[in-house]
């Protein structure tokens, strides 16, 4: 009985929407970034994780084993169906974040939790990144327990949602839980919030539609943006930018100074979706050195495919990192069958 279960072994060949048609009101916990035909092993080794990180972790924390084929052709098991029950190396977290360059995963144990009855989001408008970084600060510190916490300038705004007040930036807050307690968080929160700027609210429909397009950056696809002049949105290269949420204003404000930029941010400020104007690296000689001021790393999402080619998607590794990179492949797929070079040019 999926209602009853607190850990699902689920297949190669079962997508989020599987999960969501047969869990019985229960859900990954960590909301992820992905279609309903994204699979579900895809999500830990891709590190598809959505707004509620801040508060449910990532897909790694609910992963507790899986099953897999190493480079090598030989099958191996890690984890169970508990954790108590797990020994010796972590490998569930090792394979997230991979990209199947480890090992072709076939099955895997995630954490399950009961999905949220409702929610609602607390709307603060008109702050600039800054001021925006600093409310979602105060409102993660609260008793609140906030389950999403974004940033959306102007423009930005209006793509993501029709529901969002019109000319302004908006600075978004989601609570999930039982009913009263969802009311009684909102009253608090707004009443915290008041001294930041004016309020607005969302209710369920309108909250689960702005949070699916944050999760998706729904503002940067092709059918929704409107590039800055001539510039085809499908054009404009998009990078994932992943930093400490203090320092989510400042690395924005370091690129916008070098290109003309859109941002727009999740993670109470942690993660800033960048979408540079067209060049011959991406923008990759501006993003760097702001990752390399602030802290963090960045990937390279979207960018013609000559340019991805030539360009390094991940964040280049120091030497002694890489070079544990590099044996940690070698030792998993010592032939270099499993997406050679998917990630760092000879690994």
């Amino acid at each position: 009985d999926t209602a009853t279960r607190t850990a699902d072994d689920l297949e190669y060949r079962f997508t989020l929407s599987d999960i969501t048609a047969t869990s019985g009101g229960k859900d990954l916990g960590a909301s992820v970034t992905g279609g309903p035909s994204t699979t579900t092993v895809s999500v830990p080794t891709a590190g598809l994780t959505g707004p509620r990180r801040i508060k449910a972790g990532a897909p790694r924390d609910h992963a507790l084993g899986f099953s897999g084929v190493s480079g090598r052709g030989e099958t191996f098991k890690s984890g169970g169906r508990v954790v108590k029950n797990v020994t010796g190396y972590d490998l569930s977290k090792l394979m997230a974040g991979s990209f199947g360059t480890l090992a072709a995963l076939t099955d895997v144990t995630v954490k399950t939790l009961p999905r949220a009855e409702t929610e609602a989001t607390v709307l603060v408008l008109g702050l600039d990144a800054a001021r925006a970084v600093a409310a979602m600060a105060a409102a993660m510190g609260s008793s609140c327990d906030v389950s999403g916490a974004a940033h959306l300038p102007e423009t930005i705004a209006l793509r993501a949602s029709d529901d969002v007040p019109v000319g302004h930036a908006v600075t978004a807050l989601r609570l999930e839980g039982v009913g009263p307690s969802v009311e009684h968080r909102r009253s608090a929160l707004a009443e915290l919030m008041k001294p930041f700027g004016p309020l607005s609210g969302l209710n369920e429909p309108q909250s689960r539609l702005l949070w699916r397009a944050i999760r998706d950056a729904v503002p940067f696809a092709a059918a929704a943006a409107t590039g800055a002049g001539d510039v085809s949105p499908a054009e404009r290269p998009v990078w994932r930018l992943s930093t400490a949420p203090s320092k989510g204003a400042e690395l924005s404000r370091l690129i916008a100074t070098r290109a003309d930029a859109e941002f727009l941010y999740d993670w109470a400020g942690g993660l800033v979706w960048a979408a540079l104007p067209p060049s011959d690296d991406a923008g990759a000689s501006i993003v760097r050195p702001a990752i390399a001021q602030c802290g963090g790393h960045a990937t390279l999402i979207r960018a013609p495919a000559a340019i991805r080619a030539a360009v390094a998607v991940f964040e280049p590794q120091p030497g002694p990192l890489a070079a544990l990179t590099k044996r940690v492949k070698e030792s998993f797929d010592p032939n270099g069958v499993l997406n050679p070079g998917r990630m760092w040019a000879g690994v």
